[in-house]
Order: structure tokens, then sequence, then C-alpha cells
């Protein structure tokens, strides 16, 4: 948090690669924009940036009034999908005796580049605008650099033969990167994989997020890349069971595969009496955010496969790894990335619709079909587990 002494500095200094102002309280594209290029931090200050709502170019403020709802607005644009990755930052309210300021704090994002609106932002001294082809290269670097996550790190031994470039190409570019910067973008595959973190130019070979969304065979080099699904007859894995599918290959594929999976063969809708309303025995939306969680979140380091197990009363996902990071202290309000790049690519590709609320969301939909609320495996460090249970007639 922002201390009075430096934010009344920031006010008197004039703007910087790190300093916004505006009197605006809803050009909410303007606000994201400067979010985005504090977030990617072309000149590599490793310091926060701050965008000040409420302060006039001069640094004199404008007698705005600061609402709850302004600074909700503000803290909703890490996590309305608009932004991806969602970036670190925080919003808080500040009063002075001539006037109230809302102030944003950006943290640098160790995975750039970050985008808005499928462009990427970034700050030159006092003015801001869309990257162009060295400033991404930049961003790239400074990714290789920094990386810290395993989706994000080099798939050693891999190569672009490896990937389905054509999927790549025809299916997943076209939304990630705006029609416009299509039209004039003129880079080889190597390097337009490289912007969208699927490709690592320093080791010229695909990321694990690139082999894990766009690979021919991904359990090749991650071998518990896969969703193994068992519909078991009784109510332990010791009954008999009737069907098991094994989910492997690119996600890109898979997880469209899953969402149609899910539809036809576990959702299944019922009602008391004819006339009645119909209602889920499993709610299709639920299962796939608490199916599409597992596999954004889990443990790509271990050879174990998501489990997703269909028993007589209740549906068992568990994945490897545990709570990652913030999640640890505050599941589920607050969420954690272990693979933020895959998390992206989810986001971009439309599998998920917000950052953030995957857990959250299918607790409301569970609720909403008059199912019994989720149970959750969340303390044990190998892995993570949530419970649906079949709503009864």
């Amino acid at each position: 948090m922002i201390q009075v002494e430096e934010l009344e500095k920031l006010l008197r200094e004039t703007e910087s690669d790190r300093v916004e102002r505006t009197v605006s309280t809803t050009n909410t594209d303007k606000f994201g924009e400067a979010i985005c290029a504090f977030a990617n931090d072309l000149s590599n200050a490793r310091k926060p940036g701050y965008l000040i709502i409420g302060a006039n170019d001069d640094g004199s403020l404008s007698n705005l009034k600061i609402t709850d709802q302004l600074l909700q607005n503000l803290s909703a644009i890490r996590t309305d999908g608009h932004i991806v990755p969602p970036p670190s930052m925080n919003v808080q309210k500040r009063i002075f005796p001539d006037g109230e300021v809302a102030v944003v704090q950006v943290q640098p994002h160790s995975q750039p580049p970050v985008k808005y609106k499928n462009k990427i932002w970034v700050r030159v001294g006092p003015t801001k605008r869309v990257a162009n082809e060295a400033d991404e290269i930049i961003l790239n670097e400074k990714r290789s650099s920094f990386s810290k996550t395993f989706d994000t790190l080099p798939c050693r031994e891999s190569s672009l033969s490896d990937l389905l470039v054509s999927m790549f190409k025809l299916g997943y570019l076209e939304l990630a990167i705006t029609a416009e910067a299509l039209q004039a973008n003129h880079r080889e595959e190597k390097e337009q994989m490289a912007s969208l973190k699927f490709y690592d130019l320093k080791s010229d070979c695909p990321t694990n997020a690139g082999i894990l969304m766009f690979g021919k065979n991904p359990e090749f080099f991650l071998p518990g890349a896969y969703v193994q699904y068992v519909r078991f007859k009784g109510t332990d894995v010791a009954s008999e069971f009737d069907y098991e599918y094994k989910f492997t290959g690119d996600l890109f594929t898979q997880m469209k595969v899953m969402d149609e999976f899910i539809k036809s063969q576990i959702a299944k809708r019922v009602q008391k009496k004819l006339g009645d309303q119909y209602y889920y025995q499993f709610p299709p939306d639920a299962i796939k955010e608490l199916l599409y969680n597992a596999i954004i979140h889990r443990s790509y380091q271990s050879n174990a496969p998501i489990k997703f197990y269909e028993f007589a009363d209740r549906i068992e996902i568990s994945n490897p790894g545990g709570l990652y990071g913030q999640s640890v202290a505050n599941f589920p309000a607050t969420n954690d990335y272990r693979n933020p790049s895959l998390a992206e690519a989810a986001k971009t590709a439309g599998f998920v619709n917000r950052f953030s609320l995957g857990i959250r969301r299918a607790i409301t939909k569970l609720k909403n079909n008059g199912s019994k609320e989720p149970s959750f495996v969340k303390d044990n460090l190998n892995y993570f587990e949530v419970t649906i249970y079949r709503r009864e007639v």
C-alpha cells in the first residue's frame, strides 16, 4: 500500500513511466490500458506503477468524490478477463484536504507480455502506446529471464515440429491477436508463438504451455498430462465400473471434447413429475468449471493424471498438486496460479470466462440447481480434490 508521503510526491512530479493521472471515473479502457502498461514494465524499473484517479495533469486534485462503486469497478479489472495474464494490483482511497483520489498500484508482471483486450500496452516515459515488434522482443526476453512457473519454462528436447502449428495459426491466433495486428504481422511462427508464451526463443523450443495446448503428443514430454474418467457402478473404487475414457492430446482440442462429453454422458436432466421444472443430477456447467480448474491448476511435474471419477452418488475430481500460493490461506476467495500462461490460454480460447472465479461460480451453479454444496480436500500438499454430490429426486 502506498504511503501518503509517497503519494504526495507522485502528485507533485510530472507523469512518467510509473505514474498516470486522470479525472475520469468511467473510462474503463483507459484504466485497463494503463494497468496493462504498468504490468509490462517495459523500462524494467522493477517498481510498481500508479494510476491516480481524481488528479489533474499538473498534479492538483479535481475535487472528485471517490465512491465505493468506483473502487469496486477498479478492483474488478483484475479478474474481468480483459487483462491477461491477471496483474498483481491493489486499489485504495486517499483523502486530502482539497479532494479525494483513488490509487491503483500495479506490480510489474513476471510473465510478460501482458495484454488488454488482445493488445500489448507499454509505457515510454509519460506516454502510453501499443507495443511494437521491438517492444515485444524485450518483453519476451524479460519473461525468459524471470520465468519461474513450470508452464513458461522451455520444454527441453522438444521442437517446433512437435506442435500442431496449423491449429495454433488457424484456431487460436485470431482469438489472441486483434485483426489489425494480424494484418500487420509478418513474423515467423516461432516469434508469433513466443509472443503468446508458447515458445522460448532463447532455448529455441516450445514452452511447457505450448506442448500442453498444441502438442501432437503432450504425454511424451509430460507423462501425466491426461484426464482419466471412470464411471463406477457403486460408491467406491472397489465396485465394478461400466465405462472409462482417457482424455489425452492437446488441450485446445481436449477441453472442447470434455465439454461435449459432460453434456452428453454425465449431466442428466430429470423432473419429479410431468409439468415440474427440470433440474440436473449433476449440473454440467459446475462440472466443467471444476474440471477445467483442475486442468489449469494441477502440477504437470507429476506423472499422475487428473482423476475424474463418477460414482453412483457423487463425482470426484482430483488433481496432482495442492493449493498454490495465496490460495492456501484464503481458499476460495483468493486464487493464485501455478500455471499462469495456461490459465491465460484457457481464457483466450473461451474455456473460462473470468479469472479467479471458477470455484465460486461452480458453487453458485450447484446451489441454483438445488444440489448439495461440494466438499473439498484442500489441506493436502500433494493433491487437491473436490466432490460433487448427485441431486436426489
